[in-house]
């Protein structure tokens, strides 16, 4: 299938075939040659930046696409940070080339520049822009050159000798192709300085281990859309990206003691995975696991080992999209999704009951964006908790809260994108048609000057009546509560029974503020001076007394009303700098401080 038709076999999602993109990873397995590859097809778009995040947590290696026009994006820089973190070996691709506009060594000189790694093309392009009828292999020097069959594109190619017009120009490449390689990978450099002949079998060899090593990135090309360039991409996975067998033992604690303990990623060791997304259904959840050490079998009970508890593993599934096959069995390096799991979310570790062990958790950007959610009916109500907490948990970044100053149910994401796209699949999935909207702003009050203010409340009902004096003083004044309350009486003026309820009459009056009804913030209150009826006194009377003087003592003091204001870290390439500072400038921002990053 193709993307921009919505019938790409990995975008199921019916949001996914609507609007030409990926929203959520999906994962497959399939052959090539005499390998077998997991392969695990994630978003490019940043509102969906956690189903990379948790993708590149359990990759062995990654394929990078970039666009032959628009070269490295500011997505782009978000995604190799991602990598980098987790120390996953990459293949950059570079598409797009029959495009108009495409650039190749363009696209090279910024993967080295912005993204801070030695960018090693081991192809150039065969043909530019509509003339783009393949690529040039650096390795072997042969031109893979493509069919135009418009039936069978990139079905059918052959390799030929390199063009004469591109002869000169090839051999040029493959120097400095070897010359960084040379630099990168120790075992070549002598061999280069030395001028001895370096052979096409060590080239790859170099190319592997400094890929593997995160030393450089080897750079292909090609167009998807007409299917050019990637069978040597598939080639070059197997080539220069690690299997799960290369990797080195994978480190976690035991639960119990805390000790450092590690497991070899061999069928033969103990049982140990990692659940890495959540998909419910009607069928219900399906748990994503890759198993990084011995193997796991149906029906076989395993251990929560950082919630301590027993999980059974009732069936498991080889995924292909949303289409599942069921398996008996999953081994050390692949991926999967067991059905029967109680207690996993994502980032919990799965491991052997006898020999538990906790893997490193995953970690989940903040959401940048909140909107206010509510049912169009009220007998949605109940169905719309419902929703909301299954897509809660399948998405991390997704989150649910009852704001109860303004009380309104509050959904928070990644950006406008995600949440439309978690409103228009709870009506597609769960038949839940909900409102959204701006949520109401919670303000706070505070005051601009020092006060004293008298509060009074006496009341004569012809038997039993209420009395309650105080004079309070009312300060700017920023604490570690919102309100800092101080009792300065002398001489029993006021009993301590009566204080503690002057106390709670100036916190819950501060929590329902006074001028615009918003929470008082940033101020002491220090009670000086009182007095008392021997009769009428009462709890109740202080408490009002002290509310009364609370909300005099507010608008003597100028209130002024506090709008809600974030830190926030921006990170931009250096010839965006002035837009993005007139941007922010715009929304009323303060600068602090500006850096440079590398």
């Amino acid at each position: 299938g193709e993307v921009h038709d919505g019938t790409a076999v990995m975008d199921w999602m019916e949001e996914e075939q609507k609007r030409g993109i990926t929203i959520t990873a999906a994962a497959t397995t399939c052959a090539w040659n005499d390998y077998q590859f997991n392969l695990i097809d994630t978003p490019g778009h940043v509102d969906f930046t956690i189903e990379v995040e948790r993708s590149l947590r359990v990759l062995d290696g990654a394929i990078c696409v970039f666009c032959g026009v628009g070269g490295v994006e500011a997505q782009s820089e978000t995604v190799w940070r991602q990598a980098d973190r987790y120390g996953v070996p990459r293949i950059c691709f570079v598409n797009k080339m029959d495009r108009i506009g495409a650039d190749f060594m363009k696209v090279v000189s910024e993967i080295n520049e912005r993204l801070g790694i030695k960018a090693i093309p081991i192809q150039i392009p065969l043909g530019k822009e509509q003339e783009f009828k393949g690529v040039i292999d650096l390795v072997n020097m042969k031109a893979i050159v493509y069919s135009d069959d418009i039936d069978k594109l990139g079905v059918n190619f052959s390799l030929e000798e390199i063009p004469a017009e591109y002869k000169k120009e090839a051999e040029i490449q493959r120097e400095k192709m070897i010359e960084g390689l040379a630099e990168q990978v120790d075992f070549l450099t002598e061999k280069f300085l030395n001028g001895e002949k370096i052979t096409n079998d060590e080239i790859k060899k170099a190319i592997r281990e400094g890929a593997i090593n995160l030393k450089l990135v080897p750079v292909m090309c090609g167009s998807a859309f007409k299917n050019k360039g990637v069978q040597p991409l598939l080639d070059a996975v197997c080539d220069y990206l690690p299997s799960p067998l290369d990797r080195k033992s994978i480190e976690g604690t035991n639960p119990y003691t805390d000790e450092e303990i590690s497991r070899k990623p061999f069928p033969d060791e103990h049982f140990s995975a990692l659940a890495f997304k959540i998909a419910s259904d009607k069928h219900g959840d399906l748990t994503f696991i890759r198993v990084y050490s011995g193997k796991v079998t149906s029906g076989t009970r395993v251990i929560n080992s950082g919630k301590d508890k027993k999980e059974l593993i009732s069936r498991i599934y080889k995924m292909h999209a949303n289409i599942r096959e069921q398996v008996d069995e999953l081994t050390a390096g692949e991926i999967g999704a067991v059905i029967g799991l109680k207690y996993t979310v994502t980032g919990d570790t799965l491991s052997d009951s006898d020999h538990p062990i906790v893997l490193e958790k995953m970690e989940f950007p903040d959401t940048v964006i909140s909107m206010a959610i509510e049912p169009k009916t009220d007998a949605e109500k109940e169905k719309l908790g419902v929703a909301l907490s299954k897509l809660a948990k399948e998405d991390p970044t997704f989150k649910v809260r009852f704001d109860k100053e303004t009380g309104q149910m509050i959904i928070s994401g990644m950006g406008e994108l995600h949440l439309e796209v978690i409103k228009n699949r709870m009506l597609s999935e769960y038949k839940v048609d909900a409102n959204v909207g701006a949520p109401k702003v919670s303000y706070r009050e505070t005051i601009g000057k020092k006060v004293e203010v008298e509060g009074k409340f006496i009341q004569q009902t012809g038997g039993h009546g209420q009395f309650g004096h105080v004079w309070i003083t009312l300060e700017p004044f920023k604490g570690e509560e919102p309100v800092t309350f101080v009792d300065d009486i002398v001489g029993g003026k006021i009993p301590k029974q009566y204080i503690r309820s002057v106390e709670k009459g100036i916190r819950e009056t501060a929590t329902t503020g006074v001028a615009g009804g918003y929470a008082l913030i940033d101020i002491k209150v220090t009670l000086t001076d009182g007095s008392t009826h021997p009769v009428d006194s009462s709890d109740l009377a202080f408490f009002t007394a002290a509310s009364i003087a609370l909300r005099k003592g507010v608008e003597m003091a100028k209130s002024i009303l506090l709008e809600p204001i974030m830190s926030l870290e921006i990170v931009v390439p250096e010839q965006y700098m002035g837009d993005v500072i007139s941007e922010v400038h715009s929304r009323r921002a303060n600068i602090l401080e500006m850096g440079s990053r590398g």
